[in-house]
């Protein structure tokens, strides 16, 4: 963490130098965290998420359980026919933890991790089952402070996704199930629904649920661009570019600030037509594409792992920022550490910080993240 304190102290002088109002406030550990608070600005529900839930269940298995289901130790696979049992069967024979998860649910809980006060900052939607698991994932969600509002139906069962640990290997399988049968009309219509929709003033969506309810998407898309408001997307994984490039390039003209890693954006690049592999040069062109609100420049921010992120600011400048170090031996767990950025950054960006602070936000998340197993953080963050 030792590595992000410089630049922590250049932003802190650029802020002072901006206000000249009171030189005498000088005391570094006050002005960091009275501005990261920001109690006057951020009220319920001020930022939406919508995506596909699922809840996590994580569990130490052996190898012959991995082998009766045709699993590999280190996987991310959906689940077909034959892994229906394996839901059921982890339960029963292995000790499990269970944890709100999917995409947006994750980025969405870690936003409020990092905002901590006042609770139920950020807002949910997305579809579960009437069942045993749709009732613990609402129960997580509440432990989380996130203000769940799920579309509940007895169709389908709540979306799962098991996490097989084998030493120091993660088999996952997910099943969507309930979180493929979200339904515009009969929830995000609703009055009461919609009413928490026009509250908020950022919002989040991976581009998995491209893959569910393209309309949903594009009536709180428009909403944020007709409103000014902040309407965020993320790439999420190169099949979206791939197999779902009709409807996200039907979102793309709405989005405010775009997500992805350096996979996703290859991938986007060369459906697009960029005839280019450089990551700067994608983030410019993926920039430039039609906007409605032209109030707001497009910003783009592509991860890269361990390398820096990109950030396009604004006309034909993109700029790299570091990730935080941190030693080999003390990552356990990297698969949230994309949802743990987005959360990280977007729990910043609705306290109307600067671009840069998003951008640390988001580092100090993941760094976090990728130390434990699952998306999983401790009581409080430590991020000034």
């Amino acid at each position: 963490m030792a590595s992000g304190e410089p630049r922590a102290k250049k932003l802190r002088l650029t802020d002072e130098k901006k206000e000249k109002k009171t030189p005498e406030k000088k005391t570094p550990e006050k002005t960091p965290e009275s501005s990261r608070k920001a109690p006057t600005k951020l009220g319920p529900n001020s930022l939406f998420g919508m995506g596909n839930p699922l809840l996590d269940i994580s569990a130490v298995v052996d190898k012959d359980f991995l082998e009766k289901y045709g699993l590999k130790p280190n996987d991310q696979i959906l689940a077909e026919d034959k892994h229906k049992a394996l839901f059921e069967e982890i339960v029963k024979k292995f000790k499990v933890e269970y944890h709100a998860g999917g995409a947006t649910q994750n980025s969405i809980k870690i936003a409020q991790w990092m905002i901590q006060d006042p609770h139920k900052v950020c807002t949910f939607f997305g579809c579960i089952g009437e069942d045993k698991f749709g009732e613990i994932l609402k129960q997580k969600a509440d432990e989380a402070h996130v203000d769940a509002y799920y579309y509940e139906q007895t169709e389908e069962p709540t979306g799962t996704c098991a996490a097989c640990i084998t030493g120091d290997n993660r088999s996952l399988v997910a099943n969507l199930a309930a979180a493929n049968c979200y339904k515009k009309d009969k929830h995000l219509d609703l009055k009461e629904n919609w009413k928490l929709v026009e509250k908020a003033k950022v919002y989040y969506i991976a581009g998995f649920f491209l893959t569910v309810s393209l309309e949903s998407i594009l009536k709180v898309a428009k909403h944020a661009s007709e409103n000014n408001k902040l309407f965020t997307l993320n790439l999420s994984a190169p099949f979206i570019s791939q197999f779902f490039k009709d409807a996200l390039m039907e979102v793309m003209p709405y989005v405010d600030v775009l997500f992805g890693n350096e996979m996703e954006a290859a991938t986007f690049s060369k459906e697009q037509g960029f005839q280019t592999e450089d990551i700067e040069e994608i983030a410019k062109k993926a920039e430039a594409l039609p906007k409605v609100n032209k109030k707001r420049p497009r910003i783009v921010v592509f991860t890269q792992g361990k390398d820096g992120t990109i950030m396009t600011k604004g006309g034909d400048k993109v700029e790299t920022f570091p990730v935080l170090k941190i030693d080999q031996k003390d990552i356990v767990d990297t698969n949230g550490a994309g949802d743990a950025f987005v959360g990280g950054f977007l729990s910043e960006l609705v306290q109307d910080k600067e671009l840069e602070q998003c951008v640390k936000a988001g580092h100090y998340a993941a760094n976090v993240i990728i130390r434990r197993a699952g998306c999983t953080f401790p009581e409080k963050p430590d991020f000034h």
